[in-house]
């Protein structure tokens, strides 16, 4: 059956060939401009440490405050003193913290990763008033907020009259501290910082890289996940000081030494075999920006009252969906489209990839412009798609929905020295989501990419060491390679700390971290 759909893109007509397994290639769309994507509220993030202020401006006779402590963690009671200010006055003490937001270009066809938006701000962290020789005395409490040095105004009538500082030390914890083989351990780490060479840390376990950990949305604070791999005895996890995602060795000659190392020791107690495959999920927010890939407004007839619901909105492929519409023309045709793209980024120049339609199925719409017709949703890639509701060559209504990232096998013993395949489904085509972050016992072997490949991925792997459990985690990964994508941290590396704080989440990216083990056998 050959029909016309009219779409956006230049209002040119493209000729649609449905039929089963057909598919159909639309042109492409040109580039967004990049985006500075509002931050989702993930549970658990400490607030904004007071109601946001203008600072004042700089004093020619800057004064100094004396802060008692000037170094310690978050909820330490701390006592704030000025002397020679203006006499009688009421002073506000402006603390000096930060806004931070991930950049993102999301289009038609794709979404990329650019990095972060720093804004800094000023919020009142407590006031006072000075006395007839012009000091004061306050006191707080430490904010639970971004780590490092945050500088502190008294400021008098618009005016910073003194200034002083306090450093958030940083204190990192792990739970449990003993268990067998697979154990997860909870990291927690308060107070890591927001400029660059202090928002991101390192993990190691026993000095092997494990992957990268920020916490920009979730302003210094964040919970981590990694798992008691090796043998029985004592392992360490550091928690180490980084900018570029990788461990910096000698952090403590560089300009931000208080980001230096955390090291915390983990006794595995012993192998009680392996454990169950299973998927560790992101924190459930609600996403910031509605743009969804694949999903054109232009594209629905301009004429049409249509619209389209379904009883879910995400799922792995094959999963059953049923499509509501109303406001069709009765008593007519329907048909069903699936929208992804095709293409992959390899030696790209030009135009990488194009969209494609391939039909769900034909119905007929009721009396009342009404439709009610379930569908399944096909094997192919991750990520966001639309299910498109057309009629007479028009498109009448759209809706999106989000194909997860699925496990579907991988062996359960494996000799030592062989190779074997862990294979997935639902990996997508985005900066986001079409790559995966593969390590084995916590140490990271490389990635896989699920674009040109239509969301299979088989992950290639060895078996090695001593005879028992091995622990293979596939996390989130931001493919910033190629094309020419402007230097971004986080790329190209395991987001460990994925479930709090990774740019997906502002756009309803859901991906999942997912664990596995083998057996090692002689």
């Amino acid at each position: 059956m050959n029909r016309k759909i009219r779409t956006a893109r230049g209002r040119r007509v493209v000729t649609l060939v449905v039929a089963a397994a057909t598919v159909v290639v639309l042109q492409s769309v040109a580039a967004a401009d990049p985006t500075v994507v509002p931050s989702p509220v993930v549970p658990g993030t400490p607030p904004i440490p007071g109601a946001i202020t203008d600072p004042g401006k700089a004093s020619e006779t800057m004064k100094t405050l004396k802060t008692t402590p000037d170094v310690a963690v978050s909820g330490t009671n701390v006592t704030l003193s000025g002397a020679a200010l203006p006499a009688n006055k009421d002073v506000t003490l402006v603390w000096m913290t930060a806004s931070v937001r991930y950049i993102l270009d999301p289009k038609p066809d794709s979404v990329d990763y650019l990095g972060r938006k720093v804004d800094k701000i000023g919020v009142v962290l407590a006031t006072a008033k000075t006395n007839a020789s012009g000091a004061f005395t306050a006191a707080f409490k430490a904010p639970k907020d971004f780590g490092g040095i945050h500088d502190i105004f008294a400021v008098v009538d618009g005016v910073q009259v003194a200034k002083g500082g306090f450093l958030v030390e940083r204190t990192v914890t792990i739970s449990p501290k003993r268990g067998p083989v697979g154990t997860p351990i909870k990291v927690t780490v308060v107070g890591m910082g927001s400029p660059t060479y202090e928002s991101v840390g390192a993990v190691l376990y026993d000095n092997h890289y494990a992957g990268a950990v920020s916490a920009n949305t979730t302003r210094g604070v964040t919970t981590f996940k990694i798992r008691a791999a090796g043998s029985v005895g004592r392992h360490w996890i550091e928690y180490a000081g980084s900018s570029h995602t990788v461990p910096y060795l000698n952090m403590e000659q560089s300009p931000v030494p208080w980001t230096d190392g955390h090291r915390r020791m983990f006794t595995v107690t012993k192998d009680a075999g392996s454990p169950a495959t299973y998927l560790e999920q992101a924190v459930s927010v609600r996403p910031t920006i509605s743009a969804r890939t694949t999903v054109i407004d232009a594209d629905v007839a301009k004429d049409s009252t249509a619209r389209v619901a379904i009883d879910s909105d995400k799922g792995a492929i094959l999963s059953k969906v049923n499509v509501s519409a109303t406001g069709l023309t009765p008593s007519a045709p329907v048909d069903l489209l699936w929208t992804s793209v095709v293409g992959n980024r390899v030696n790209c120049t030009g135009q990488c990839w194009k969209f494609t339609s391939q039909p769900l199925g034909r119905a007929t719409a009721a009396a009342d412009g009404s439709l009610r017709a379930p569908v399944t949703i096909p094997d192919g890639l991750g990520g966001w798609h639309a299910i498109q509701v057309v009629q007479a060559g028009e498109i009448m209504a759209q809706v999106p929905y989000f194909v997860k990232r699925s496990f579907v096998r991988a062996p359960k013993v494996v000799k030592a020295g062989q190779p074997f395949i862990v294979e997935l489904k639902g990996v997508g085509w985005t900066q986001l989501d079409n790559t995966l972050a593969v390590t084995y016992d916590n140490s990271y072997i490389g990635y896989a990419c699920g674009f040109n490949s239509n969301g299979y991925v088989r992950v290639q792997l060895f078996a090695t060491g001593e005879p028992g459990t091995h622990l293979i985690d596939l996390y989130p990964l931001l493919y910033t390679q190629q094309p020419a994508y402007p230097y971004s941290q986080l790329g190209m590396v395991p987001l460990l700390g994925f479930a709090r704080d990774a740019p997906g989440l502002a756009a309803g990216y859901d991906i999942p971290a997912i664990r596995l083990a083998i057996k090692v056998v002689k």
